[in-house]
């Protein structure tokens, strides 16, 4: 159908999911279609986000940058629609460009110098986004939702999608005051043909029927909401496993005693924010820790339960380029944004925590011809690196913009690595909840801003995290090592957008 040498490239992603609840990490758990990718492609066992939620590093990913650098810090931030992005360049290639599902680059509510399209009221104003054409951070097309499972943010043209398709009453599957019930845990009441992941599904394979058809090389991110809580999923996913029957998490094994405070707070009954010198009226994901294992157990059974059907739509999306002839020619690559804590370290959902359960993210890359199949690389890789990656495998070069590294060499099975750390920010309260991470091939170092806590971990010889070592006298070289590391990566990952015209 295409006569173009430049490879389409589709981009799934998922939102909040471990990197060991996929069926290639985890026996525990069927993702035949996620194995298949995997399968015919490369996995990379090292991937990290540079921020462990949303906003920050979803705007990553769209502007090869770190949240420092491209504003959106934290949630409740937006990512100013003047940034260049990846979409720039795939214009200037010719592509058409799509994003179909989660965005989250704008807050749900904005001060007025800063309006944003997930806000109310407009968020729900159908009538807008009926007609709404963009802009939209440089996508052709877009269609986006803001709701996970059955939060009252539904609108937007998931909500006109379900009206289209003869829904109407999808309201009574969603939450005040956008509908008539209270949340709703477990079993989902709408009908699996009105998930949001038929809707994402349904809409990518259309978008890629349409370019296909006339021809046109594609950038699409396929971006969907699960396995993001709530533990909501629709029959018959709500009963694939049994609760009695899967691994649970270890436990912290000294309940944080040498733990940073953000973790002891955590852990914490019934203390206050004050007790542990931390300022700021609200932390995101800093709000429970595991208490009742069998609740943990019911939550950990419906969590796979949405990642099988999140994989059941996307092996759609794949048929559909087996279909059309476009498997050799298009470039697919899955992850997720960030991870996610249930039970493990004791802890719940996600925070201002860097351990491994809620940086590091599965990650598989399928290019038939180009990418060997069936390859585990330990190759460090960023989300920040994926935008340069993509467009690399287009032709082009690196941007002057965007801080990643080109990781296509490693992907192609050139070399064996492109980068020798990782970088993960966290400023969800500057300068209280504020903490930055190097990681490198062994060592995991945190800093905390205005505190002399710390975390130092040796992911060899202790890959679960369980020996703090940021202040054991016997590990001091070691940390003044990698506190030089650590310096020259955030002077490395300078962005230098303007090319020197002088001689050197």
């Amino acid at each position: 159908m295409q006569s173009v040498a430049r490879p389409n490239v589709l981009l799934i992603t998922s939102d909040q999911q471990h990197w060991m609840t996929l069926g290639y990490n985890n026996p525990e758990i069927r993702t035949p279609n996620l194995d298949r990718l995997a399968a015919q492609g490369m996995v990379f066992d090292r991937a990290y986000c540079p921020n462990p939620t949303c906003t920050p590093t979803r705007s990553s990913i769209l502007t090869g940058q770190y949240p420092s650098q491209h504003g959106a810090y934290t949630l409740g931030t937006k990512l100013d629609e003047s940034r260049p992005t990846m979409n720039d360049r795939w214009r200037e290639l010719g592509y058409a460009t799509g994003l179909i599902g989660k965005a989250h680059f704008q807050p749900l509510a904005s001060p007025p110098e800063f309006p944003s399209l997930e806000a109310y009221p407009v968020l729900q104003d159908l009538e807008f986004w009926r007609t709404f054409e963009g802009p939209f951070y440089g996508f052709d097309h877009f269609e986006l939702a803001r709701n996970h499972g059955d939060e009252a943010h539904v609108g937007q043209h998931y909500a006109l999608w379900m009206e289209e398709k003869g829904f109407k009453n999808w309201r009574e599957c969603f939450c005040e005051p956008t509908g008539t019930h209270a949340p709703q845990h477990g079993r989902w009441n709408i009908p699996q043909e009105f998930h949001l992941n038929t809707w994402i599904a349904e809409r990518t394979n259309v978008l890629i029927r349409e370019w296909a058809g006339r021809g046109q090389p594609f950038f699409l991110w396929s971006s969907y909401f699960d396995p993001h809580p709530p533990y909501l999923v629709p029959a018959p996913w709500d009963t694939m496993y049994d609760p009695d029957t899967l691994t649970l998490p270890a436990p912290q094994a000294d309940g944080h005693r040498h733990s940073p405070r953000f973790h002891r707070f955590a852990m914490s009954e019934g203390a206050s924010r004050e007790d542990y010198g931390i300022k700021g009226k609200w932390m995101h994901g800093v709000h429970s820790h595991v208490q009742d294992p069998a609740q943990t157990r019911r939550d950990l059974a419906l969590y796979y339960g949405m990642v099988s059907f999140m994989d059941h739509m996307i092996g759609q999306t794949l048929d559909c380029l087996d279909e059309l002839g476009l498997t050799d020619k298009t470039l697919v690559v899955f992850t997720t944004d960030h991870g996610h804590y249930l039970g493990h370290h004791s802890l719940i959902a996600k925070g201002p925590f860097h351990y491994e359960d809620g940086v590091k993210v599965p990650m598989a890359a399928r290019w038939p011809g180009h990418i060997p199949a069936g390859v585990r690389s330990n190759a460090l890789q960023s989300l920040v690196d994926l935008p340069v990656t993509l467009l690399a495998a287009a032709g082009l070069e690196k941007p002057g913009h965007m801080s990643g590294v080109d990781q296509l060499p490693v992907w192609v099975g050139e070399v064996g690595a492109a980068r020798d750390h990782c970088l993960v920010e966290n400023n969800h309260v500057p300068g209280s909840v504020e903490l930055r991470t190097y990681i490198d091939e062994r060592y995991k170092l945190t800093i905390y801003r205005d505190s002399d806590e710390g975390e130092l971990y040796d992911l060899r010889d202790d890959p679960g995290e369980c020996e703090n070592r940021f202040d054991d006298p016997a590990w001091a070289e070691v940390k003044m090592r990698l506190y030089h590391r650590f310096v020259q990566a955030e002077m490395a990952k300078d962005v230098l957008p303007m090319p020197r015209i002088a001689p050197a």
